[in-house]
């Protein structure tokens, strides 16, 4: 039997039911619409002439990130492991010589962003891997086993080499954008280069400025030399005078925060009378290089070499094989390596030894504690 208070919830909810039945009913009678609870209208707040809708920014793309130029896992080469994959640390490196990157060329030795970018894959398809200057003149060479060194080199600090966007990032077709475009792609493919700078690097006139960008590279493992101050040609002029330019070169290096300088680029690949261009002194600044780099035209010979004069260091420019370029520029001497793969340096992947086969043994210097590893 259900309870009383059960009961008298059940009478009250039918009552309810019955009066919103008869009141419709009603309504529906005469006509009209039930009643509806509208908001009531507020007065508007009285202002200015409207203000228009502005359209929203549109967000720069995300930052991606760059890729690293750490080393390879360790390795300890062994006669076995460098006859396998044919490690030759005496072969030749090319050392490749690039100048303004601009989307029309004005002069022989300019290039297209297409073209470095082309070069570039190529190089890393072709088992490549980039190494500073400093690096190379050191005989740093840690690169995975079975690869091969090459020395990326851009003169004149010009400012299709290096510039950053609004975001921060290395700008759309200079040097360091496309070499990072290409690290991306190919791991293995270290982003680093070597830019050798006259007295307005990258185009910045301001030297806030010019500091920020030359940290901005040293900083991710990128290299800033001294292409002397006003880019002469040292030959035609006096050794004294030929001292100055390196020195104010070397000036504007450490004001700029490079505290390592290492390597030099000849303008023009033009040597100046007696021993000038590797060591000197000039109004209380000195510079001793251990590497001085010409504007040659074949690949050089390995760090590891015997011959290899650091006073003039061979250089290839890059471009193709037309004209002066048939036989001397990078696109023939890619083509020459390809081609005799027992001439260009291989790497064994570990930079405590040096891996040669054994007919080349009387060919190497010997530094430090590197071991040789002959097979």
């Amino acid at each position: 039997m259900r309870s009383p208070a059960f009961v008298t919830r059940a009478v009250a909810i039918a009552n309810v039911i019955v009066v919103a039945a008869a009141l419709l009913a009603l309504q529906s009678m005469s006509g009209q619409d039930p009643p509806v609870n509208r908001p009531v209208a507020k007065p508007r707040p009285k202002t200015g002439p409207a203000t228009p809708a502005v359209p929203p920014t549109a967000l720069p793309p995300p930052v991606q990130a760059l890729p690293s130029v750490g080393p390879p896992a360790p390795i300890t080469a062994t006669p076995e492991s460098a006859r396998r994959v044919k490690a030759n640390e005496l072969g030749l490196v090319p050392v490749l010589m690039y100048h303004r990157i601009i989307g029309k060329r004005h002069a022989s030795i300019d290039r297209t962003p297409a073209a470095v970018r082309a070069e570039l894959v190529r190089l890393a398809k072709e088992g490549y891997v980039p190494v500073t200057a400093r690096e190379f003149v050191r005989g740093e060479i840690n690169i995975p086993a079975g690869s091969h060194p090459v020395v990326l080199t851009f003169d004149d600090g010009h400012e299709s080499h290096f510039a950053l966007d609004e975001r921060g990032m290395p700008a759309k077709d200079t040097a360091v954008a496309i070499i990072y475009d290409v690290a991306k792609k190919y791991p293995d493919f270290r982003s680093v280069a070597t830019f050798w700078i006259n007295s307005r690097p990258f185009g910045l006139e301001d030297v806030k400025q010019q500091e920020k960008a030359v940290r901005w590279l040293i900083e991710r493992g990128f290299e800033v030399g001294n292409h002397t101050w006003g880019h002469p040609d040292l030959r035609a002029i006096p050794p004294k005078r030929a001292r100055e330019q390196i020195a104010r070169g070397e000036r504007l290096l450490q004001r700029l925060g490079v505290t390592d300088s290492e390597t030099f680029a000849l303008p023009f690949g033009s040597r100046p009378r007696g021993k000038t261009s590797k060591s000197g002194k000039w109004g209380g600044t000195r510079y001793d290089y251990k590497g001085v780099f010409l504007a040659g035209a074949e690949p050089s010979l390995s760090p590891h070499h015997k011959k290899l004069d650091r006073g003039s260091i061979q250089r290839i420019q890059s471009n193709g094989k037309k004209g002066e370029c048939r036989r001397w520029c990078s696109k023939y001497w890619l083509d020459w390596l390809a081609k005799h793969p027992d001439q260009r340096y291989t790497a064994d992947g570990d930079p405590a030894r040096i891996s040669i086969p054994r007919k080349l043994q009387g060919n190497i210097a010997v530094k430090g504690s590197q071991q040789v590893n002959a097979y």
